[in-house]
């Protein structure tokens, strides 16, 4: 099982988000189990149960896990292909974010879009990469920081984009054969609180996200 995999699929999206498959998923991510097994957990007939779980495993959101003799039955046990799932922009292809359209390195939407394109570029690549059999390299660093005020805020992004640019001119190598394009998203946010409404958390006055390219 994997870890977490993206549903790029529109049909996979609108099954993954039925009530009753979207629980029956979740059921099977903690472990195997038979239609006869989640029918008592779900409280549904195991035909309907078997019904739902076809319509998964056609999706490929579950799997054959192995199967076993009871009396005169042998029941397939079926486990989830992974603990959870992110379903990427790409199942709503003709609506999904596009950053490239505006830019505005203060505004929480386009770094939002920013984040929808992170999710289906390395959507992509880590669906292409399990096809090649290959490992993806990829990257990440995620951290927290408490500004005393807005002004340290701003000081941090200011060293934050001149210390990232720094490193790009230095290793950037365009045109070089054999090379290899990577983008680079640098993103800072308000944390949010446990119990907190985002509209009324005064973290969300000013929400600055920086894109650095060269």
């Amino acid at each position: 099982m994997l870890d977490v995999t993206v549903i790029e699929d529109p049909e996979a999206a609108a099954v993954s988000l039925d009530p009753i498959r979207a629980r029956l998923l979740a059921e099977l991510a903690a472990g195997p189990a038979s239609a006869a097994m989640l029918a008592g957990k779900v409280g549904l007939p195991r035909q309907k149960v078997n019904y739902h779980l076809k319509a998964l495993e056609r999706h490929g959101l579950v799997e054959l896990a192995g199967e076993r003799r009871k009396g005169n039955v042998t029941e397939r046990l079926m486990r989830a292909t992974a603990a959870s799932y992110v379903i990427s922009p790409l199942a709503l292809a003709s609506v999904q974010p596009d950053p490239d359209r505006f830019r505005d390195q203060l505004s929480a939407r386009w770094l939002l879009a920013l984040g929808a394109r992170l999710v289906r570029d390395v959507g992509s690549l880590i669906t292409g990469a399990a096809k090649a059999r290959k490992r993806l390299a990829t990257y990440a660093l995620d951290g927290e920081v408490r500004f005393a005020s807005a002004a340290e805020r701003a000081a941090f992004i200011e060293e934050l984009t001149a210390g990232v640019s720094a490193l790009i001119r230095k290793y950037d190598a365009p045109g070089v054969e054999g090379g290899r394009d990577h983008r680079i998203v640098v993103a800072v946010h308000p944390t949010l609180k446990p119990t907190a409404d985002p509209a009324t958390d005064p973290g969300v006055e000013v929400q600055p996200a920086q894109e650095i390219e060269q």
